[in-house]
């Protein structure tokens, strides 16, 4: 269950909607490959004692374009410069490390929900002056302050579910229902250096096994005989704690059956709805006013409240 709770607690990437905007430029982007020009590299401003370059302002007007933005490109990508150094350098001073591997997969992932190969993907970061560097470090970055922003969001844990529940009906209405799911993970593991050979296999197999569920407790007795097959309960679960990549596969899936099988980083894995009902306490209480608490807008707002205390407290020089 620990590692189900943790994939709820890592919130999607927050630069969502930027994400949306580059998707439905890409198309434009696919145009004969643009001439960035080629100048001297000179650093343009100094956040406590990390430099950010014209190369790297370029890159990031690059990108806006890409995002059809408007304005003074120039001193937009300065400024969401600066503020991812600064964002950068908390991620650092709070021990929230992206690994390459999770960048990797994130890119992976925006290409293939865009219809795209990683080599087209390349190609349009590369012809749009962004390059793959770059937005890279933009995918990392989104990710890492989505993991800061969460572990802020502390007022909330420090009510009691009773006093969660008062706040609740004092807004008016009653004290709220989830549907709670009994689940069941199988992972068929394919090791990133068989991948390409295996992939293919492995999930053909997964989608035997998963055409065959119609009860959790059968699961361990199909996955006898199967190579490097992992079926782990994962318990009760609330639909606000279900991981945000599962919530909708899930909540369309009827009890006694599973998941469409989707690849991960781990290989190939489909979820088995083992049962669902109706429950109401202040645990569901909550977790509803956390979600409602934690918006999209109320994040945004204490994104730029948190980047503007950072700026605050930092060193910025223009050279």
């Amino acid at each position: 269950m620990t590692e189900m709770t943790q994939k709820m607690r890592v919130r999607r990437c927050r630069g969502a909607a930027a994400l949306m905007a580059l998707a439905l430029a890409l198309p434009m982007a696919m145009a004969p490959a643009m001439v960035v020009p080629a100048e001297a590299t000179e650093i343009r401003y100094v956040i406590n004692n990390r430099p950010v370059t014209s190369y790297d302002i370029d890159r990031r007007v690059s990108l806006l374009r890409m995002m059809q933005r408007n304005g003074n490109l120039q001193e937009v990508a300065a400024q969401e410069m600066i503020d991812q150094v600064l964002r950068q350098q908390e991620m650092a001073r709070l021990n929230v490390n992206i690994t390459d591997e999770m960048v990797d997969q994130s890119y992976q992932n925006f290409a293939a929900s865009n219809n795209l190969s990683i080599a087209q993907l390349d190609q349009i970061m590369a012809q749009s002056g962004v390059t793959k560097a770059h937005f890279k470090d933009f995918m990392r970055t989104q990710i890492g302050w989505g993991r800061v922003l969460q572990s802020r969001q502390s007022s909330i844990g420090s009510l009691s579910e009773q006093d969660v529940v008062q706040k609740m009906l004092q807004q008016g209405g009653d004290k709220p229902s989830a549907t709670e799911y009994l689940l069941q993970q199988v992972i068929f593991v394919v090791p990133a250096d068989e991948r390409a050979q295996l992939l293919a296999r492995r999930k053909r197999e997964a989608q035997s096994m998963r055409d065959r569920f119609n009860d959790c407790g059968n699961t361990v007795q199909f996955a006898k005989g199967l190579i490097d097959v992992t079926v782990r309960d994962l318990g009760r679960v609330l639909e606000p704690e279900l991981p945000p990549e599962w919530k909708d596969e899930i909540t369309r899936t009827s009890p006694g059956n599973a998941t469409p099988v989707r690849e991960t980083e781990r290989g190939v894995e489909f979820i088995g709805v083992c049962s669902a009902r109706e429950v109401s306490d202040d645990h569901v209480a909550r977790l509803l006013f956390q979600n409602q608490e934690s918006g999209e807008e109320s994040f945004q707002q204490a994104s730029e409240e948190y980047t503007a205390e950072l700026r605050e407290k930092a060193r910025i020089v223009e050279r």
